[in-house]
């Protein structure tokens, strides 16, 4: 009896120390977010100092910002980090996200062959830019994948009054850093976040053509996932990140990220 009531307490603590795992296992968000964030290596750099802090683990699912979105509507995230101003304040209006906050900038670049046969380097603008290289039908390389840079770059043809299509322009439904490939084996064109473009090594032929313009402007926001519809996200660990995102260290990491030298994100922390 007393070796059975050894093996019941054994038991018993066994059980108490599986409980405490799962639930130190449960401290963990899903944080859809976009691939340049991923690529860039910025989570390397700032989750964690997040998750010595807090405990609190983050996994992250890189995607196109609008993919992101759609993980988010279908409840399969915690919380977001993307760059579409104007779908992330339309994805609040729908009910589907709380609360949203800028977090940090950087720009759009245009890349292209180091030749520059469109001879974009010397324009006065994007729109120029993009213009001279439908009027040369020079190769262009497109994300056409909905992500932030996909949306931003359609909307930047579309200031220019030119609709891309035909065989110079490619829309290749792939992240930043598979589109930077596909344009140096092309010697094409194509817009990167700065980011993913100091990051990115197989450039071969591609050099930073144009950059500067105010239009250029990339603005990343941290979203919170609504309660209503979706209860059983994990909303108090998600809060605890998005406000760390805007706390002074959380603003902190994101300053201090540089690679190869250079710092890729701005912190502007700024709660709509």
């Amino acid at each position: 009896m007393k070796n059975a009531g050894l093996t019941l307490v054994a038991i018993g603590l066994t059980g108490l120390s599986l409980g405490v795992s799962a639930q130190e296992g449960d401290r963990y968000i899903t944080l859809a977010s976009t691939t340049s964030t991923e690529a860039s290596g910025l989570f390397d750099a700032i989750i964690p100092p997040f998750t010595a802090k807090t405990g609190i683990a983050v996994r992250v699912v890189a995607v196109g910002t609008g993919q992101a979105f759609e993980i988010a509507r279908r409840g399969d995230a915690d919380s977001l980090l993307v760059h579409d101003t104007d779908g992330e304040k339309r994805f609040i209006e729908e009910g589907y996200g709380s609360e949203r906050a800028d977090v940090m900038v950087n720009d759009f670049v245009l890349i292209g062959p180091g030749g520059d046969p469109a001879g974009i380097a010397n324009a006065e603008s994007v729109t120029e830019a993009l213009s001279l290289i439908a009027e040369a039908q020079t190769p262009f390389a497109s994300r056409g994948d909905d992500s932030g840079t996909h949306r931003a770059e359609q909307r930047l043809w579309e200031n220019a009054g030119v609709e891309p299509g035909g065989e110079w322009y490619r829309e290749l439904g792939s992240g930043m850093g598979p589109t930077l490939n596909t344009a140096a084996g092309m010697n094409a064109y194509a817009m990167s976040d700065r980011a993913t473009w100091v990051a990115f090594d197989n450039r071969q032929d591609l050099e930073l053509l144009f950059e500067g313009d105010e239009a250029l402007f990339n603005q990343y926001g941290s979203i919170l996932i609504a309660e209503e519809p979706h209860p059983h996200l994990k909303h108090d660990l998600a809060a605890q990140w998005h406000q760390w995102l805007l706390s002074e260290e959380g603003q902190a990491a994101i300053d201090d990220f540089e690679v190869k030298g250079q710092q890729l994100f701005f912190p502007n922390a700024h709660p709509d």
